[in-house]
């Protein structure tokens, strides 16, 4: 969020009577809002002033809204809500699967347009944050997690992690004892998923386990369950 408290949304609209009532809409609702009427246009604005949420049409004159979000997702987690006239089935889960947080077909309800801005805010904030409150831990076993300093420390050593393997590690401790799969990890921890990200979470995995000491026969406090996911332990 930003310094004077209020969520900053950008609009990527080329139609000006959507566009004008998408940012009349949300300016009363308390929001900050810019926006665009093309792709190009609207990346020079997220590059720029670093939206909070993102409102993102796909029928844009200069480059389909497809291609843009998956511009943003390659290294953003910026929620993004689609806005489109296609209402086939098939565009909503490509639009899901590229890494959109919500798809709205049009014409819309105002009402519930923003119910879906506050969930999406709501949700990234939670994630953003670790969902955590001040103070908690996660331990077992000589494992602790400090998620407000975001340190990891095995029998009183700290372990150095990188930012994204210490993501993964809190993301795999908040369900201790179940299985998470390859693709719920890679959209909490990417917000995409792409023919790639299957081996670059395997090598951050690989990684991590190294430096938790992981081995054969032994008490590993991260569990490989092939060609599934990964298990965290259960909390002591």
């Amino acid at each position: 969020m930003n310094s004077n408290n209020k969520y900053k949304i950008l609009i990527v609209e080329d139609e000006d009577n959507i566009n004008t009532l998408l940012s009349a809409l949300l300016e009363t609702n308390g929001y900050q809002v810019i926006s665009s009427r093309t792709a190009q246009g609207g990346l020079m604005l997220f590059n720029s002033h670093k939206p909070d949420l993102i409102i993102l049409d796909l029928g844009l004159p200069d480059l389909d809204g497809k291609e843009l979000l998956k511009k943003i997702r390659r290294e953003h987690l910026t929620p993004i809500i689609v806005l489109s006239a296609r209402s086939d089935e098939k565009d909503k889960i490509l639009a899901l699967d590229l890494g959109a947080n919500d798809y709205v077909t049009k014409p819309f309800g105002s009402g519930e347009l923003v119910a879906r801005v506050r969930s999406c805010l709501r949700n990234s904030a939670t994630l953003s944050g670790g969902g955590h409150s001040p103070g908690k831990t996660f331990e077992s076993d000589g494992l602790l997690i400090d998620y407000d300093s975001r340190r990891v420390f095995i029998d009183s050593v700290e372990i150095k992690l990188t930012q994204t393997e210490y993501n993964i590690i809190a993301f795999l401790s908040e369900y201790p004892g179940k299985v998470m799969t390859y693709s719920a990890i890679i959209k909490a921890i990417w917000g995409y998923n792409d023919l790639g990200s299957t081996k670059k979470l395997q090598v951050n995995m690989a990684n991590i386990r190294k430096k938790f000491g992981a081995k054969p026969g032994k008490k590993n406090y991260i569990i490989n369950e092939l060609g599934v996911g990964y298990r965290m332990c259960e909390r002591d």
